[in-house]
């Protein structure tokens, strides 16, 4: 009922408005009244009201799920031309509010780009243009560094602070080196037994422990590059019997 009448509404508004411009100009009035009948808005059917509703949309057509995938255009090409990612010199150049729209550009591509990742992999074949993943990844990376840089200025213009919080570079019994924040105690350090339970040092026996978990962090990055240059040789080789 509640929309009955505010379609009702809306045609009465439309004929006024037709009735206004007529009495002005009998042309103006009569292109009126021809759109309004076009759209359906003259009249009391609802069907062009919601017509009009369903022309507004975020993106530039009403696509839905199609906005995940690529254009069909490119559906079964081997490569896809792509530009070059966004360099830190181009974005330092362009406002916050630009930064915000092309971030939200660079999210919607990463998105369609990973379904069509994935969809390679289900159908075992090689996603056609693969670094148009990373050049992606890159862009999204470089903004948000520019954006840090931003903030850092802003914040050591006004602070005199280097970062968000005040604090120092140190490190654990495991030889792990992180960001403590400073904190603020109601009695002095050397008081304060919560405080001097904390360690900031590595033992000596502890840095042979180190080497060792740095050794396997490169190995097991190489023995996964080692993988990925493997499947890519079978399915070239695939694709090419």
């Amino acid at each position: 009922k509640g929309e009955d009448k505010m379609a009702a509404r809306v045609a009465g508004w439309c004929r006024r408005m037709v009735v206004m411009a007529a009495a002005r100009s009998p042309r103006a009035g009569l292109a009126i009244a021809t759109r309004l009948q076009i759209t359906g808005l003259g009249t009391d059917n609802r069907t062009g009201l919601w017509q009009q509703c369903r022309t507004l949309h975020t993106t530039r057509s009403c696509r839905g799920l199609e906005d995940f995938f690529d254009d069909p255009n490119n559906w079964g090409e081997p490569t896809v031309k792509s530009g070059a990612p966004w360099t830190a010199k181009q974005l330092r150049i362009k406002s916050n509010e630009d930064l915000h729209k092309l971030w939200y550009v660079l999210v919607k591509e990463n998105n369609m780009l990973l379904t069509i990742e994935q969809e390679a992999k289900r159908q075992r074949l090689q996603m056609p243009s693969p670094e148009r993943l990373k050049k992606v990844e890159r862009s999204m990376a470089r903004i948000d560094s520019v954006l840090q840089e931003r903030e850092d200025a802003l914040r050591l213009l006004q602070t005199g602070q280097e970062k968000g919080w005040p604090g120092a570079w140190r490190r654990n019994l495991f030889g792990q080196t992180y960001w403590y924040k400073f904190k603020e105690w109601p009695i002095p350090w050397h008081l304060n037994k919560v405080y001097r339970k904390k360690r900031f040092y590595t033992p000596p026996f502890v840095d042979i422990f180190v080497r060792r978990r740095i050794e396997n962090h490169l190995r097991i990055k190489n023995r996964a590059k080692k993988k990925e240059s493997a499947q890519k040789k079978k399915i070239s080789q695939a694709s090419a019997s």
